[in-house]
């Protein structure tokens, strides 16, 4: 079943993306988490592979991303682990290596399971309106969207292979 990600704008530095999934919340919550699940998904389109997944999945932990395109160009992100509330909330701060918009941002991930299917809900708050508005004109929608279109497929491998959280 297709499920479309839905963007609205709840204050004027806020983005929030939300999207189904037909998984438990605990397997999207590992999919998260889990740097070889990571890889599989995120930021994995149009020639470009995640070379460097690095999670400390605890509060003052950090995580660190690096993806490379086919043609060498390398584009890398960062930030801290602010909450964890297992399988339901991730906060980190976001920083990228050659930041594209001012500021810096924090995202909440937030999970709610009814009957097998995930409600995901990733809410990012700029530091300004003006970085947010830069967020909004850029690809970063097409992105997501086709990041978690390869979601739903790594959560429906997990389920055929039985390996993730049920």
């Amino acid at each position: 079943m297709a499920h479309a990600l839905t963007l609205t704008t709840p204050s004027d530095r806020e983005i929030a993306m939300t999207r189904t999934f037909d998984a438990p919340r605990d397997m999207v919550f590992e999919a998260f988490t889990r740097p070889e699940l990571i890889k599989r998904w995120l930021g994995v389109q149009n020639g470009w592979e995640m070379v460097v997944c690095e999670v400390d999945l605890r509060i003052g932990g950090t995580y660190r991303y690096v993806w490379r395109r086919t043609d060498g160009m390398e584009m890398g992100m960062g930030g801290t682990y602010r909450e964890i509330v297992r399988p339901e909330r991730i906060v980190t701060t976001e920083s990228f290596d050659q930041s594209w918009y001012p500021g810096s941002a924090v995202g909440t991930v937030t999970l709610v399971e009814r009957d097998g299917v995930t409600t995901l809900t990733l809410t990012v708050l700029y530091d300004s309106r003006e970085a947010r508005d830069l967020v909004l004109q850029s690809p970063m929608e097409s992105g997501v969207e086709a990041g978690y279109r390869q979601l739903e497929n790594v959560l429906a491998s997990l389920r055929t292979e039985g390996d993730g959280a049920s």
